[in-house]
């Protein structure tokens, strides 16, 4: 399947980095990568037309700390998405040094933290993971922050420069072994939560509509009290309307929850993507551009692993499709120590590029893969909030004579990471369009539902409605 193509990343130090989000770093409008380099300076990473360069502003480096978290959302409201990096320097409990939340004011980039205003919500707790969170649907969001060994914390703000933890109030300030973090409606028609826990169950927090939560993991079968999760991926699965989660267990059996039409949830892992291993990120997306997507699952100290819906019949894939491992080419990384992945299309091409980070056990680079061109066509639809930063969190509903497509824009962080903030479609050869419906996290939508405003091989900028 993939193709390294680690040459093209001129910036690439052998250092410890862990976790990898897709944003605008430089406010251009273009994609870039920003890796967490832990106890070196974080990277971001700039396709320029010919190679990926690293255009972090000294600000944003920081080597002094030890990042290993990374997700991005506009919490301010301006239009600019703000930067989340979380630094763990011990595994549990109290950590020395704080985060970083940094917000790009009067021309550079400020770490709201380290004003003294901010100090007494500042998060000294070891974490793992962050996802940005609308919660209220009004196109703000908060930062939620999976620490392990202390509560759960939500960062919102009013005013742009002061912060305030939320979590509490909401329903949020759990306390757990915290992992993973994914957030888009799930089982609610809002952001939902759902967080992967290491030695305790899992949560899924269900929005009330009203900006609280519920947590409602044991009720919709998806605690699984006795793993210890890592990665975790949203997709739909078995093409019945509903999104699944993928969740990788560390040293246990992986899992598949298949979501019912009634909301609740049931394990359909097959034998061979159940298979334990040492899982880090877990991504679904289709990197060949056939209509369906993929599961990766990055591993560290072992091959990774990817699997595809393959047919077993004349009837649709839905209904006799399953899910089989597949030769996962230059990326199997038999000597890799992952610790994170994220995927994108940085050099326009419409096909998705793999990126794998490496660190914890010694310094490697990062690694680049690509697909080779197949002739599939792909469609590319980045919604954005009235505000013009990315609807992190909005659902995108393509129809096509065939089926009905579903992709969740991200909003992080899986484990550690963020993906791009764009719904990607792959739509084999001659698929044919029919309608285009985006769903925002505030309740919005827009329905296209002519083709010749939605063709194949383009990227388009959707505004809000409001706009």
């Amino acid at each position: 399947m993939f193709i390294n193509r680690t040459k093209l990343i001129r910036d690439n130090p052998v250092q410890l980095n862990y976790g990898v989000a897709v944003l605008d770093v430089d406010g251009d409008g273009a994609l870039e990568l920003f890796v967490a380099g832990y106890g070196s300076a974080n990277l971001a990473l700039k396709w320029d037309g010919r190679q990926f360069v690293d255009i972090a502003d000294p600000a944003l480096k920081s080597p002094q700390r030890q990042a290993i978290g990374v997700a991005a959302g506009d919490i301010d409201g301006d239009g600019r998405e703000e930067i989340y990096v979380l630094n763990t320097d011990t595994f549990a409990g109290e950590k020395r040094f704080g985060d970083h939340l940094f917000s790009f004011h009067d021309g550079r980039w400020v770490d709201l933290f380290a004003l003294p205003h901010n100090a007494r919500v500042a998060n000294h707790i070891a974490g793992r993971s962050v996802a940005c969170v609308d919660r209220e649907g009004n196109g703000v969001y908060g930062l939620l922050v999976a620490n392990y060994g202390g509560p759960l914390r939500m960062y919102e703000t009013l005013d742009g420069m002061h912060l305030v933890d939320v979590a509490p109030e909401v329903g949020l300030d759990y306390i757990t072994g915290g992992r993973a973090l994914l957030s888009l409606p799930l089982v609610s028609d809002r952001m939902d939560i759902f967080a992967a826990n290491e030695n305790s169950q899992n949560f899924l927090f269900v929005n009330r509509g009203d900006g609280k939560f519920d947590e409602m993991a044991e009720e919709l079968g998806v605690a699984d009290p006795h793993e210890h999760a890592r990665g975790v991926a949203a997709l739909d699965a078995d093409g019945n309307g509903r999104f699944d989660l993928v969740v990788g267990n560390w040293e246990g059996p992986h899992r598949l929850f298949l979501q019912s039409l009634t909301g609740g949830y049931m394990d359909a892992a097959p034998p061979e993507m159940a298979e334990p291993s040492r899982v880090r990120t877990v991504i679904a997306a289709d990197f060949d551009n056939d209509g369906y997507e993929e599961i990766f699952f990055n591993n560290i100290g072992q091959p990774n692993r990817l699997f595809a819906l393959r047919d077993r019949g004349d009837d649709p894939l839905w209904q006799t499709g399953e899910w089989v491992g597949v030769d996962v080419g230059d990326a199997l990384e038999p000597w890799g120590l992952g610790t994170g992945a994220a995927v994108g299309d940085f050099d326009g091409d419409g096909r998705l590029e793999l990126i794998i980070s490496h660190g914890e056990a010694q310094p490697q680079p990062l690694s680049l893969y690509h697909t080779p061109e197949n002739g599939n066509d792909w469609l590319r639809i980045m919604p954005l909030t009235p505000r013009g930063a990315p609807a992190r969190g909005a659902v995108v509903i393509l129809t096509t004579r065939s089926r009905i497509l579903r992709r969740a824009i991200d909003a992080g962080s899986g484990y550690l990471c963020q993906m791009e903030p764009v719904a990607h479609f792959g739509l084999g050869m001659g698929m044919e369009l029919e309608q285009l419906e985006i769903r925002w996290p505030d309740g919005m939508s827009l329905i296209l539902d002519d083709p010749r405003n939605f063709p194949p091989r383009n990227t388009l900028y959707i505004p809000h409605p409001e706009t």
